[in-house]
């Protein structure tokens, strides 16, 4: 959430955001709540003197008639209080409503644009290997190979869902140890966190939990959301907490599962694991010193680019557009690893590029949220701003590894940083 007051300082530029990120939000109301709180909250400090003022009449020696009058005014005058502190509160409870519909302010190098496909191209690791055969994607790879069953995930859990048997069970734990090991050399504390959250807790990170367009599961009859990342859990982590300005950097890493809906998510690019309702991830998160977060969010980056470089698979970087953000981020960064098997149709010359992690500056916009401070050298508390990247997502890591390493015979060669985790260097077909 936007401090109140740039919101109404910089009105202007606030609503040139809001239409930018091509999203709907009311910064008018939020300017016109403001100042009618600021005159109520005037107002009921005017009463509140009155108050004080009446209680100290009432002591001492007073006529009757005097004092009768002074219980009067003291009844008006609580009425009148009562009165006020209701309407500061419900004006309250609508700006706030109205300013969390507002976005982070964007990167002012963020490119311009609606759809990832407006998204900027920075940086380019690796190159796509050249197949003397058709590959095949990982769907048909991981059903030849008996190490994904989707038609059984299907009948048991829903479409989106599906079994990992086999090498595939090594695999998925190969990458989340993989992963775990080089973010704690670099001095992230792990975490395995619930797979639950508190709806206030969703709503501080910056998702919404309910409605038509929602991503999230509830859970029925509680006010709690199976969570779509581990983001969440880590954001709420430090939640009404005031941190000491010593303990910053916090570097976090979190292994869950996500549950998301993925409602409307289909065609040619969403089949298989690309986009399911459960998987497994490795998130990083990092609490930071406002004038740090912008070293912090290379960092997390570099991190990002450095497990896929130990993977050996292509990827490139790209600078997301306006639109493709999210409320929540001030800037990120996507790293799209090469996928052989999403060319349409197959062929050995095909691909494209699918989104394998993320990485985002939110800056202070969760922290208010979730009030999450730290005591500066001043004295004073302020906001610590807030960053969160992708380590692994399993679901697509594997996709990226079955389809790049797959071999003319059907089988899967294993990434050599990968060998000692899973205890074998390829997967092929049973006999």
């Amino acid at each position: 959430m936007l401090d109140y007051r740039f919101i109404v300082e910089n009105l202007p530029a606030v609503k040139a955001n809001i239409a930018g990120r091509y999203m709907k939000a009311d910064a008018d109301a939020v300017v016109r709540l403001y100042n009618r709180r600021t005159e109520l909250a005037t107002r009921l400090q005017g009463l509140q003197q009155k108050r004080n003022a009446n209680a100290a009449s009432m002591k001492g020696k007073l006529e009757a008639e005097v004092r009768s009058a002074l219980i009067e005014e003291g009844k008006k005058l609580k009425e009148e209080i009562a009165s006020a502190e209701g309407e500061l509160a419900e004006t309250e409870g609508k700006l706030e409503a109205e300013a969390r519909r507002i976005p982070n302010m964007a990167h002012p190098d963020a490119p311009a644009g609606k759809e990832d496909k407006d998204n900027l191209e920075v940086k380019r690791v690796g190159a796509p290997g050249v197949f003397d055969f058709e590959p095949a994607d990982h769907v048909k790879l991981g059903q030849d190979l008996d190490i994904i069953d989707f038609d059984s995930g299907t009948k048991v859990a829903g479409t989106k869902f599906y079994y990992l048997k086999n090498e595939g069970v090594f695999l998925e734990l190969a990458l989340v140890r993989y992963a775990l090991d080089i973010l704690t050399k670099k001095g992230f504390t792990p975490f395995i966190t619930p797979d639950v959250a508190r709806e206030e807790i969703l709503e501080g990170i910056g998702f919404n939990p309910r409605g038509a367009e929602s991503n999230v599961y509830t859970l029925e009859g509680e006010d709690a959301c199976l969570v779509g990342t581990a983001e969440i859990t880590l954001g709420g982590y430090y939640s009404d907490t005031i941190l000491a300005r010593e303990q910053l950097p916090l570097r976090m890493a979190g292994l869950s599962h996500c549950f998301r809906r993925e409602a409307g998510a289909a065609g040619q690019f969403s089949k298989g694991l690309y986009r399911v309702h459960q998987f497994t991830k490795v998130e990083m998160f990092v609490y930071c010193l406002p004038e740090d977060s912008s070293a912090r969010h290379e960092e997390l980056r570099s991190i990002e680019e450095e497990i896929f470089a130990g993977l050996e698979i292509p990827f490139r970087v790209v600078d997301t557009c306006t639109g493709d953000l999210g409320a929540p981020a001030y800037r990120k960064w996507d790293l799209e690893a090469w996928m052989p098997g999403r060319a349409n149709p197959p062929s050995p010359g095909g691909g494209e590029w699918g989104e394998v992690t993320s990485t985002s500056n939110c800056t202070d916009y969760q922290a208010r949220r979730l009030n999450i401070r730290y005591k500066d050298s001043d004295g004073r508390n302020k906001f610590v701003h807030m960053l969160n990247g992708t380590a692994i997502a399993v679901s697509r890591g594997i996709i990226a590894i079955l389809e790049n390493f797959q071999q003319a015979d059907g089988s899967v060669r294993i990434p050599k940083a990968l060998v000692p985790y899973c205890g074998f260097d390829s997967i092929k077909k049973k006999a």
